[in-house]
């Protein structure tokens, strides 16, 4: 007999908050019937916590529904601003964190841009929504994220919003539309007919063998790592969106609804391209490199030196072409400060920012030349898995929390300022309790972050990551080398410690940590990641296939026990 957590409760709490209340909770499996016990005092448990979760995303509960405007660039690393004390001065992002939650340890939940932007406006992981790969580009099996699959935009549609979304989309031709944007502007390069032939990078193969044999582009340069735009800003695709961007925010504040708008930006993604006066700000050769730059990869997965696109094949660089993509990523962080500074000013001239509650983040973060990779491919480390987060709430002091959060934690938080109505699964938490009360509102919770790299353009890794601020492991289910970090004495994460006999407790206990977060998910990976751990000598006590069919059938619940 199967049950399903719908079938006896109408409320909709997240993953994380039933495995927190059911922490302690004792189950009796009976190998024959697979009849699930509970006793009456743990069905009260559960219905007391689904009470107090569903009344956090309760659109009775809010009195007023938010203004909210999110700011998203792609491939924005977390240690370039100058907040962060990083290389580029960023004086209106800085302005705004002053004013906003930093979330100094905000994790996303794949270094790709779709099912990063899939988690953070569904707040699914892939393995629910479909969407666990690339859409519309060479060799990815998918072409839109499924249209079931609402999201933010259209619960805030359906919840009487102004709807707006401006520049990159990335999950599929006319999903904003499809998805209740009013206002659906600035889409750029990405196709407006629904199941286009996918972008196939042809051009690209010849020009990367061009740079082997000496060849390089206009100027010198080489315009799949680097390259000067003509003109100035205002001639950028980038400004573009950005006209459209004060379009949308002028009409919000002519509109008597609430307002949920997005403005997405391709900036800073690779190939790093800017005009002048960005392109010459920083001086290649007087750059200080992190002490991971083009280290050598030694005892790391086969993957990480794969050519997954074509820039990718990074043989023909030298030191200071190498200098100089990262120059060029630094003015582009430059320009991505000037362009969060316009946007809100406009607000400010239009007289709604006072209230306006801004969310500021990158889909992921990116490599210039630590472990000797360029751009982002599957591998689970820190210049990628890390991205900035900044939630401005007018109500809120300003504060930095240290706590790791992900990305799927905005979804919720969203729908608690919108009103939003549950639409399913929630895989993260609100992040509002933390904006209140810092960090020691997670006292008693492990602070531990998951990670997942499915696919890349449709090739299987599979990769699962758990890490804490101390340690890091990664699961490499296609390969036969998995990875264990020293954060605490190698942030740069140089030392795969994965076979050094001085960490088998670490690894043991992250092995568990990583069982219990995919468990709570109902992460189907979790069968073959059991036996992999137990061929290593690890989480050697886990049970058989109903332990899982339960994990399925009541996702979220964490088992202390369990009597075959």
């Amino acid at each position: 007999m199967k049950f399903s957590l719908r079938q006896i409760f109408s409320t909709q709490p997240s993953s994380q908050e039933v495995a927190e209340s059911t922490r302690n909770v004792s189950l009796v499996i009976f190998n024959q019937s697979n009849l699930l016990v509970l006793t009456a005092s743990i069905i009260a448990l559960l219905f007391s916590n689904f009470a107090n979760s569903h009344s956090e995303n309760d659109p009775q509960i809010l009195s007023k529904k938010e203004n909210v405007l999110v700011i998203m660039f792609d491939d924005m690393r977390f240690d370039t601003f100058s907040y962060r004390g990083g290389p580029v001065n960023t004086p209106n992002i800085d302005e705004l964190a002053e004013q906003s939650v930093r979330f100094d340890n905000a994790m996303t939940t794949t270094g790709l841009c779709s099912p990063s932007r899939a988690a953070m406006y569904t707040g699914r992981w892939g393995h629910k929504t479909g969407l666990d790969d690339n859409v519309e580009l060479y060799h990815s099996r998918l072409a839109e994220l499924d249209p079931k699959e609402g999201g933010l935009l259209q619960r805030a549609s359906d919840s009487g919003y102004l709807v707006g979304h401006v520049g990159k989309w990335h999950l599929g031709a006319r999903g904003t539309e499809m998805r209740g944007a009013e206002i659906d502007l600035g889409h750029g390069h990405e196709p407006r007919e629904r199941f286009t032939r996918p972008y196939t990078p042809y051009s690209k193969v010849p020009q990367v063998a061009g740079y082997y044999q000496g060849k390089t582009d206009k100027h010198g340069e080489k315009h799949e790592y680097w390259m000067t735009l003509p003109g100035d800003y205002e001639d950028t695709n980038a400004y573009k969106k950005v006209v459209h961007g004060k379009a949308m925010i002028k009409q919000a504040a002519k509109d008597e609804r609430p307002f949920f708008g997005v403005v997405s930006f391709n900036q800073p993604h690779p190939a790093y391209r800017v005009p002048e006066p960005y392109a010459s700000m920083f001086n290649p050769t007087e750059l200080v490199l992190p002490k991971n730059h083009l280290a050598e990869r030694i005892n790391k997965p086969l993957a990480q030196g794969g050519i997954w696109w074509p820039w990718h094949d990074v043989g023909h660089m030298t030191d200071l072409d190498w200098r100089k993509s990262r120059a060029y990523y630094y003015g582009a962080i430059a320009m991505v400060d000037r362009i969060v500074g316009e946007l809100i000013q406009t607000a400010k001239d239009e007289g709604i920012y006072d209230s306006l509650r801004i969310v500021l983040l990158g889909d992921q973060g990116s490599m210039l030349g630590e472990h000797g990779l360029y751009d982002k491919g599957p591998y689970a480390y820190d210049e990628l898995m890390r991205m900035p987060l900044l939630i401005r709430d007018p109500s809120v002091e300003a504060k930095v929390v240290n706590r790791q959060v992900s990305m799927l934690d905005i979804t919720p938080t969203l729908a608690h300022w919108m009103g939003l109505k549950p639409d399913g699964d929630v895989d993260g938490r609100s992040l509002i309790p933390l904006m209140k009360e810092g960090d020691k509102a997670d006292e008693g919770r492990d602070d531990v972050a998951l990670y997942a790299y499915e696919w890349y353009n449709g090739s299987w890794f599979g990769i699962r990551a758990i890490r804490t601020p101390k340690m890091k492991f990664v699961w490499n289910p296609g390969d036969s080398r998995d990875e264990l970090y020293d954060l605490q004495n190698d942030p740069y994460e140089m030392n795969n410690l994965i076979d050094n006999p001085q960490y088998k407790k670490q690894l043991n206990s992250m092995a568990k940590r990583l069982e219990k977060e995919l468990v709570r998910v109902s992460d189907p990976s979790i069968i073959m990641f059991r036996h992999h751990m137990k061929a290593k000598g690890l989480l050697t006590a886990f049970t058989h296939q109903q332990e899982f069919d339960v994990a399925l059938n009541f996702p979220g619940l964490t088992f202390s026990h369990f009597s075959l």
